[in-house]
């Protein structure tokens, strides 16, 4: 309802990390582009840790939201979050909570620091909402708002750490809730293929420096995914990364029963509330169906290598089959035409939070046609090579389309021109040298302006 608190729990990456006021990870993405030596070792996290916190030189601050793209190669992208207090419908200052925190972590861990921050601004809620809402019919309670894998951490505070007791309402953004090919990829050590332009050199060397980091993080590891998702060349079945006869190539078995493990942790608490009865709160996940996302790795026929990714409708990180939250026992879902990275910014979300705060259905859809989507490359593009990015729009001249390209972390911005090939569909052609590079366009719509963001790493 409207005077109920507002959590907002970003995904991976959503969280600036910092030591000394210096935001390490965006030092350290730089390093690993261009090739540097044990880029990733200021983020890095000790082996063995398992759900505790660590120590220095371990431990960095988690300092506030991200403002500006930001990408792991291979996993997923993050657009930041500069107007997600609109997005979310304008809570009160007093009323909306921005929870920052370490997203190397174990989401477990992130739950309990999550059921702690709650607890103190909700007691703190309670002492000053009569002065903002004196007409309330009940006391706030939690409305829980969570992107990408920042769902994860939400449901597991909810089933598991007592939080709905303080819930009123759930939403994921996104939020994968059985799980990432991408992440037994690169736990594999297979993120980036050796055909994806830059050489195999090169993409051997970015596997390495990425798995050997990721094998660490409990986040990405809590990650991997639990619906069928393995395909064998030459056989029909589907398979699960658990299956011992056909075992994903370089995928450690602790990574996947310590994955086990938390999916059981859940899922256990889940069936036994449901056992007592219906879910206490209400749940909304928005997803979308409308953009390529990788739903499966492919083995060789003798099941040694790691061939290919397969292709399937999701919105281009988080594929449809892995978007359905069927813990919940209800049809939880709202179908919208944004991908992963935008479904936290006001053209997705505004209208529907403005809905949930006022204690109505927000529809079964989002999508409007007013809408603006762009396509890039998946994997890095290879410095000083023309790689193609696509815009999609309805009517699009008329309605002031203004874009953009810079270097992330600088702030001249250079306009850039996409030229109409197909109707509705625009194209730039683009050569860059080594960086991460953002793309932005905007649009007029009748309520606002549509603003996407993307980022393509160069290496």
């Amino acid at each position: 309802m409207e005077h109920d608190l507002v959590v907002f729990v970003p995904g991976f990456l959503g969280t600036r990390l910092c030591r000394d006021g210096q935001d390490l990870w965006a030092r350290c993405g730089e390093q690993l582009i261009g090739s540097a030596a044990a880029a990733l070792t200021e983020v890095a996290l000790p082996p063995g840790l398992g759900d505790a916190s660590p120590e220095r030189p371990f431990r960095l601050d988690a300092d506030a939201l991200l403002q500006v793209p930001d990408s792991v190669p291979g996993l997923l992208s993050c657009m930041g979050y500069p107007d997600i207090r609109a997005a979310l419908g304008d809570p009160l200052d007093a009323q909306f909570v921005p929870f920052g925190y370490d997203w190397r972590l174990s989401h477990r861990l992130v739950a309990r620091q999550l059921k702690a921050r709650v607890a103190r601004e909700l007691d703190r809620w309670h002492a000053e909402v009569a002065a903002h809402y004196p007409d309330r019919t009940d006391d706030p309670r939690v409305i829980l708002v969570c992107h990408a894998t920042g769902g994860l951490i939400g449901r597991h505070y909810l089933e598991c750490e007592d939080g709905r007791e303080t819930a009123r309402t759930l939403v994921t953004l996104g939020t994968p809730q059985q799980g990432l090919v991408q992440a037994a990829r690169l736990l594999a050590g297979h993120a980036i293929p050796g055909d994806a332009g830059l050489g195999a050199d090169v993409a051997a060397r970015l596997n390495e420096a990425l798995r050997d980091w990721v094998l660490n993080l409990p986040a990405v590891v809590e990650m991997l995914p639990w619906y069928p998702a393995v395909r064998v060349a030459g056989k029909s079945r589907e398979r699960r990364i658990t299956d011992n006869r056909h075992p994903v190539p370089g995928l450690p078995g602790d990574a996947v029963r310590e994955a086990l493990a938390f999916r059981e942790e859940f899922r256990s608490a889940c069936d036994e509330h449901r056992r007592v009865g219906p879910l206490p709160y209400t749940v909304h996940c928005v997803g979308s169906v409308d953009f390529p996302s990788p739903e499966a790795l492919v083995l060789s026929s003798d099941g040694s290598r790691i061939t290919d990714s397969l292709p399937g409708p999701g919105d281009g990180t988080v594929p449809r089959r892995s978007a359905v939250a069927d813990w919940t026992g209800t049809d939880p879902m709202l179908w919208t035409s944004f991908r992963n990275a935008d479904l936290a910014s006001g053209p997705a979300l505004r209208d529907a939070m403005l809905a949930i705060r006022a204690g109505r259905s927000p529809g079964g859809s989002l999508a409007g046609e007013e809408g603006i989507a762009l396509h890039l490359p998946r994997d890095p593009v290879a410095a000083g090579r023309p790689f193609v990015i696509e815009l999609l729009g309805h009517d699009l001249p008329r309605r002031n389309l203004r874009t953009f390209m810079w270097r992330s972390g600088r702030p001249d911005k250079q306009p850039l021109v996409f030229r109409q090939h197909e109707p509705d569909r625009y194209r730039a052609e683009l050569e860059v040298t080594p960086g991460r590079w953002v793309v932005e366009a905007l649009v007029d719509r009748p309520k606002g302006r549509d603003r996407r963001d993307v980022t393509v790493v160069a290496v």
